[in-house]
């Protein structure tokens, strides 16, 4: 939907957004108390940058939001004049493939009778994989968590996504009806009001303030409004470097300094607003280069959705390969390092030599457009 180079400091904070999914569930499955890093750092240390994987969400919510609304207007000019049948189809050929082979993969493990890949009941209440299923291809899988708990080890992960595509359901219809900017950031400013609020009234409900549509959409509406705001000159004011390099230490103190179970109320807007701090310095820079050295998050921030898709696969082969029980210290450290390689590879395959043909592919088929998409414009 753009025809921008990708920007590098973008890639970089979708990296750092899905480690910290990465290490958070890591940590769940093989706990890292008894490990040398531990030892070095303290557990409290460790544990605190580890425990709050749901805020790399967060973050990807505001990019998402931000990527998807800015991308839009380069290529409509005017939100206005969207096309809701291509935005549609976009988004169907970018996100359905994926899915699709998540679905198909976790099913066949569960067919195969591999313990994590089969539906559990963590609430008591036992749940269909045909339900999961179901609740995963019409975007309603958070809904099923909050009822029924993650009742599926693998396609739990899709909780987000659900989210994210109803949120954009409504996308292109509020751009057509709304047509201009002003009333767009009216309607996305009340959505990010609703967010804290929504929190504030479910705080004993992981469900209701993790997982509810209400509790997450204000991510997604900061990112749209991120990038109707990013031109205007207070832009400028935000993209000084000493107001980016204090929010990077803003939200690091307060990701580190509480679990998300005890901030989430502003916690989360306040994670979502320094996103939108340094969305904004990405921006106004443009897509300039970034140190080598954070080479390894910007690929991750590429493939961060088939990462963020396909990461519980791995890791709940190498949990049925190397069970949590019988595995100890240091070995630990070891499977981290296999668990990162083998996530980055088998999503290097999956986006290679799958998802973005298939992307390409729908998109030549029902767009009649200019064949390829710039990888610039893809989330």
């Amino acid at each position: 939907m753009s025809t921008g180079p990708r920007n590098p400091r973008i890639d970089t904070l979708r990296g750092v957004s899905i480690l910290l999914v990465l290490l958070h569930h890591f940590n769940i499955a093989y706990v890292l108390r008894d490990t040398a890093v531990a030892w070095a750092f303290g557990w409290d240390a460790v544990h605190a940058l580890v425990r709050n994987g749901n805020y790399g969400v967060t973050m990807f919510f505001v990019i998402s939001g931000y990527l998807i609304t800015s991308n839009a207007r380069r290529r409509w000019r005017s939100l206005g004049a969207i096309s809701a049948r291509t935005f549609y189809v976009s988004r169907i050929a970018r996100i359905m493939p994926c899915l699709l082979l998540l679905i198909v993969l976790v099913n066949g493990l569960a067919a195969a009778n591999v313990p994590i890949f089969i539906n559990h009941a963590p609430l008591g209440v036992p749940t269909s994989l045909w339900l999961v299923n179901f609740a995963s291809l019409t975007f309603w899988m958070n809904v099923l968590i909050g009822s029924y708990g993650w009742v599926n080890y693998a396609l739990g992960v899709l909780w987000s996504l659900s989210i994210e595509e109803v949120f954009y359901l409504s996308f292109p219809l509020l751009c057509i009806v709304l047509h201009r900017d002003g009333r767009l950031l009216a309607f996305w400013a009340l959505v990010v009001a609703i967010g804290p609020l929504y929190r504030a009234t479910h705080s004993g409900d992981e469900g209701g303030f993790l997982y509810a549509y209400f509790a997450c959409f204000d991510g997604i509406a900061l990112g749209c409004c991120t990038a109707l705001l990013a031109d205007r000159p207070m832009g400028r004011t935000l993209a000084k470097r000493t107001t980016q390099w204090m929010t990077v230490a803003g939200m690091t103190v307060l990701y580190l300094a509480w679990p998300i179970a005890q901030s989430h109320v502003f916690g989360v807007t306040g994670i979502a607003l320094g996103t939108a701090v340094i969305l904004i310095g990405a921006h106004v820079d443009g897509a300039c280069g970034s140190a080598r050295l954070l080479a390894p998050l910007r690929l991750s921030g590429k493939l961060s959705y088939e990462l963020y898709l396909f990461h519980l696969v791995v890791l709940g082969c190498l949990r049925t390969l190397y069970p949590p029980s019988s595995t100890h210290g240091n070995e630990k450290l070891l499977l981290l390092g296999v668990y990162l390689v083998l996530s980055a590879a088998v999503s290097t395959l999956i986006a290679r030599g799958y998802a973005k043909p298939l992307d390409h592919f729908v998109k030549r088929r029902w767009l009649r457009a200019s064949a390829q998409v710039p990888d610039g414009a893809r989330l």
